[in-house]
């Protein structure tokens, strides 16, 4: 294709008309609209979850405080006795789960898992340790209650309670499986 000379008097004319205008830094004009402001759904998410846990927790975990501050629970149909044998140690400890430096999800995850397992391997008297929160904010321990609720939402859970000061007092809980 030839190009067609441009007479110089029709040059004069365009650059007066456009002799006041600035030239584009680019050649090219991008034309997207502007993004979307941002929205912290994964924060949003978190926060109801977590007022969803805690709300479950303490409507599904109704404790008896016998005996002192020590939680208990059984479930509905277990005799007293046997949440009275287990406080008192009668149970054999057979498995053992350390929560210690998990998060709460991370220790969610592990206790499930843990149940699970003990369950099939027909281990019916466990210990949880999840800590006497002496290196949470306020000294407050933050999985215990999060935990003991957990287990009372588990149909393999028949009872618990903490363990005995040699098993690990309050940072512990001794935990009755069904059988399979």
């Amino acid at each position: 294709m030839k190009r067609r000379e441009v007479p110089e008097e029709a040059r004069q004319i365009f650059r007066a008309a456009v002799a006041d205008a600035t030239p584009l830094a680019q050649d090219r004009a991008h034309h997207e609209p502007p993004l979307p402001p941002a929205i912290p759904r994964s924060r949003q998410q978190d926060e109801a979850a977590a007022l969803s846990e805690s709300i479950n927790a303490l409507q599904l975990l109704d404790l008896q405080l016998e005996g002192g501050d020590e939680a208990a629970w059984a479930r509905s149909g277990i005799a007293r006795s046997v949440l009275r044998d287990l406080r008192r140690g009668r149970w054999v400890v057979e498995a053992q789960l350390d929560l210690h430096g998990l998060n709460r999800d991370e220790a969610r995850h592990q206790v499930a898992l843990f149940v699970a397992d003990c369950v099939a391997r027909e281990r019916r008297c466990v210990r949880i340790v999840h800590g006497k929160g002496l290196r949470s904010p306020g000294r407050e321990p933050v999985l215990k209650k999060l935990v003991l609720g957990w287990l009372a939402q588990k149909k393999e859970v028949l009872a618990f309670c903490q363990a005995r000061t040699v098993e690990g007092g309050a940072g512990a809980a001794i935990v009755l499986l069904a059988s399979r």
